[in-house]
């Protein structure tokens, strides 16, 4: 077969950057799969054996992809792991022996109905009569095999569903805490806050960090994402937070064509409230139900970090973001920052923020190591850098020694943080993921992979009793196969594959249900 006229060759559009293995989107069969730079932006692209070839966008920019690749770095053992290596990866989470890292934040699905039904909702959630709700053993086993694999876990987060309106979230946060961890998360969309001041009481007296869906201000995004408008909700909400001294990260799911041009106002925002110390921004996951999307044109972290930027050009440039590199550095940034007021000054400013990033990373308030770094510069010792700093900060209006004796108060955090699906999952990420959701039966399962793989398909089987059909992206290309699940999902109208399988490989398999 002939590419081109025969004395005459072509360079081809496009940069190999690495072979490895993804899944179909449809029928979640096990591929392979390369990873190319096209015009300045990098794209997986795989072939499912039955249903075709598949290529989608993961980093909009190129060159930045390739600077953050730098500061990649050796993982960590967890204590204990999970599960054998039987099929490989991703079909033998977790933790497995081939996984490269242990687990930063862990995750417990305390429920899976809730009190919305969100147009984009990654676990699918809603009003629906079938589903589950954990028991107090259940998480008490939870929590202890993540003690066990963890030691002294950093984060763990509740989630759902919708976490508060399960009777005894309560009584999770404290026995979260009760077992040494040092920061307890309820990942809500701020209904019950806003509603049940008695609840907020409760809450205050352990102090738990608030992760509040906050999407933007307009009624168009409210109802593109959420299907109402919950603004009045979400300012009582956070004014409750205030009150009751909950800390508070503001989560926005950002979609192209739906609430990028509000990511500056939603970071101001942010910086001005009271409750808030961090803001983070997820580029819609295409997992459970969300709108249509085109592969190729979805936004990644690249777009959001660039769109901070030119939405605040006053506070941020692109160099301001630093990727964490506990997971795939390419998966997550993060911009660390003292703020007083509308005084806002990154900490790359003030210091080599690369050196501190393990002390700084999935925290509210920084180490004590940055902190000491920060007050080092104000020394008998300072360097000739003090001085760059405080120019900066007078310029910002922030009075840094001060600050910075109050660091707690004036630290700020955000974060960019993008998560794979059926059509981005690179087996070479994944296997550095630091997310781990914790189920029932004492795995530790990778986030992109619970997600994508079939694994919450399984889990809540199993949990509910009910099957649970295998969930397809709502992508455009795969429009012609696609139907509607009973929770707003879509799944393809066969989508088993052909269970082909190939000798000493994974490549060909799918996860067992």
């Amino acid at each position: 077969m002939a590419l081109t006229e025969r004395g005459v060759k072509v360079d081809r559009d496009e940069v190999f950057l690495e072979y490895t293995k993804s899944i179909c989107p449809v029928c979640k069969v096990v591929v392979d799969a390369e990873v190319n730079i096209r015009d300045n932006r990098v794209l997986l692209r795989k072939r499912c054996p039955e249903h075709g070839r598949f290529e989608a966008l993961v980093f909009s920019d190129a060159e930045l992809y390739m600077r953050q690749l730098r500061f990649n770095k050796p993982g960590t053992l967890p204590f204990e792991l999970q599960t054998e290596v039987k099929a490989g990866c991703p079909l033998d989470c977790g933790i497995c022996p081939e996984h490269k890292q242990h687990s930063c934040l862990g995750l417990i699905e305390v429920n899976t109905n809730c009190n919305l039904d969100c147009p984009i909702c990654f676990a699918d959630s809603g009003h629906q009569p079938d589903g589950y709700s954990l028991t107090r053993e259940q998480v008490a086993f939870m929590l202890d095999t993540f003690v066990a694999a963890e030691g002294s876990p950093e984060v763990v987060q509740f989630s759902g569903g919708e976490p508060t309106i399960h009777p005894e979230i309560v009584d999770f946060v404290a026995m979260a805490q009760e077992r040494g961890i040092a920061r307890v998360m309820i990942n809500t969309n701020g209904v019950r806050l806003a509603k049940d001041p008695r609840f907020v009481v409760e809450l205050a007296a352990l102090k738990p960090d608030i992760y509040l869906q906050f999407d933007g201000f307009e009624t168009q995004t409210h109802l593109a994402i959420r299907g109402l408008d919950l603004r009045e909700l979400k300012r009582r909400a956070l004014e409750a937070c205030a009150e009751a001294g909950l800390p508070v990260t503001l989560v926005a799911a950002v979609e192209r064509g739906v609430n990028e041009h509000e990511l500056g106002a939603i970071v101001r925002f942010g910086v001005a409230h009271p409750a808030v110390r961090a803001v983070a921004f997820q580029p819609v996951t295409h997992s459970g139900r969300h709108l249509e999307f085109d592969p190729l044109e979805r936004l990644t972290n690249a777009d959001v970090m660039r769109l901070i930027c030119e939405q605040i050009p006053e506070w941020f440039v692109l160099d301001d973001s630093v990727p964490v590199p506990c997971c795939f550095p390419s998966c997550r940034s993060m911009s660390y920052m003292l703020v007083d007021g509308e005084g806002v000054i990154p900490f790359t400013r003030l210091l080599a923020v690369e050196d501190y990033l393990d002390y700084v990373a999935n925290r509210i308030a920084p180490d004590p190591a940055v902190r000491g770094a920060l007050e080092k510069m104000f020394s008998s010792s300072a360097t000739p850098g003090a001085e760059r700093a405080l120019v900066a900060c007078e310029a910002c209006g922030i009075d840094l020694p001060d600050a910075i004796k109050e660091i707690d108060e004036h630290f700020f955090m955000l974060v960019v943080q993008d998560f794979q699906d059926a059509y981005t999952l690179n087996v070479r990420q994944l296997m550095k993921c630091c997310v781990a959701e914790i189920t029932p039966d004492g795995r530790l399962i990778p986030f992109c992979a619970y997600n994508s793989v079939g694994y919450r398909e399984q889990v809540r089987a199993q949990l509910s009793g009910v099957a649970v059909e295998p969930l397809v992206p709502n992508a455009l290309p795969l429009q012609p196969l696609l139907q509607p699940t009973r929770y707003g999902s879509k799944t393809a109208r066969h989508a088993n594959g052909n269970g082909h399988s190939l000798p000493a490989t994974n490549v060909g398999q799918r996860l067992e249900r």
